[in-house]
């Protein structure tokens, strides 16, 4: 099959020919039909792979249709339409088995042992590494099945890959991490197409303000017909000032999606008494945080980081999903471009204007 390699950190993504093994176990193979963009890899083939071993597979935000299924899998048959995601959880853990698989204490078991089965993914009889468990920049993808969740067939492909993280991170974030009620007010900072999700999040959540910051006038304006009552661009006033004027003295929660020392500083100044700060973003360059104790303490402000929005996969997909096809959220709007498995690092650069929320590979 056809698959995005990257070589080296730094080195781009380079469409080769890889090999791709049959289901084992509880794997399902995935023949993928649209795959997101996401900045997460990006910034792992540019400033470093962590663990995982070159040549590598990325991509994470997957969704297409169910052709093999593995002698173990009792999740899936084939003709499922399915969406995957970066979460890997084991099931029986205590953070499981509580609704917490982004917690889970054992994400180790959805990935293959290549001593006793061979790679998933291998070129020229060698290794080759699937980054998350998923290795969604391929034209199939061979996954453990707690890593998949079946959505239903008339949601569109490029929409349903996004679920997977953009909009699992997003709207989980606000609805699960920050549980946001009705009438409370909410700031984000950052609207790119993770900050549009949690614009989006915080309006189904019936939030009585939600204010967009950013320092992009694109982004901003997306942000209002994703439904953000108000925006301030930081590039022509104090952001911290205007949001609490507009809010008559701060938000109750404040959503940092940049992830810098800088921003999340930002978003404690803009929250007010009792305020809470989310954390859901990490830029390359995110830096340390220096707090005042006392100022904290007084001020009884609540600080958290987020992972996948909190979410478990296997509830929230399913129901973001159905949020969609009632009309209540808007991913065909957060779709700005569709390429070609090999037009990924053309892709990637066109995330730098302000005018492109997310681009999805729709062409293998």
């Amino acid at each position: 099959m056809r698959a995005a390699v990257v070589e080296a950190v730094g080195g781009g993504f380079t469409v080769q020919d890889v090999d791709v093994d049959r289901p084992a176990g509880r794997e399902v193979l995935v023949e993928v039909r649209a795959s997101g963009l996401c900045h997460t890899d990006l910034t792992l083939a540019t400033h470093g792979l962590g663990r995982l071993t070159p040549p590598v597979v990325l991509g994470h935000e997957i969704a297409g249709v169910v052709v093999g299924v593995g002698p173990g899998a009792s999740e899936f048959a084939v003709g499922d339409h399915v969406v995957g995601c970066l979460v890997q959880w084991c099931g029986d853990c205590p953070a499981c088995l509580d609704g917490r698989a982004h917690q889970c204490r054992r994400p180790g078991v959805t990935l293959r042992d290549p001593g006793r089965q061979g790679p998933r993914l291998s070129r020229a009889g060698r290794s080759v590494t699937q980054g998350m468990g998923l290795g969604g920049f391929a034209e199939r993808a061979l996954v453990h099945e707690n890593q998949l969740t079946a959505v239903p067939r008339r949601l569109p492909f490029a929409s349903a890959a996004l679920l997977g993280c953009g909009v699992l991170t997003g709207v989980g974030s606000v609805l699960n991490g920050a549980r946001v009620r009705a009438g409370e007010t909410v700031a984000v900072i950052g609207v790119g197409g993770v900050g549009l999700n949690a614009v989006s999040g915080a309006v189904i959540a019936g939030a009585a303000r939600v204010v967009a910051v950013d320092v992009a006038a694109g982004r901003l304006r997306r942000a209002r017909e994703f439904g953000a009552t108000d925006v301030v661009d930081a590039t022509e006033t104090d952001a911290v000032a205007a949001v609490r004027e507009l809010t008559g003295g701060g938000v109750r929660h404040a959503f940092d999606i940049v992830g810098t020392a800088a921003t999340t500083r930002q978003a404690l100044d803009m929250t007010a008494l009792g305020g809470e700060v989310h954390v859901v973003g990490l830029a390359a360059t995110g830096g340390e945080l220096t707090l005042s104790l006392p100022r904290l303490l007084l001020q009884q402000k609540r600080l958290q980081g987020l992972v996948m929005g909190a979410g478990d996969p296997r509830r929230d997909i399913p129901h973001y999903a159905d949020l969609c096809l009632r009309g209540l959220l808007n991913l065909d709007g957060l779709v700005s471009r569709r390429i070609a498995l090999d037009e990924i690092d053309a892709g990637y650069a066109a995330l730098a204007d302000p005018e492109v929320a997310r681009v999805v590979i729709t062409s293998f």
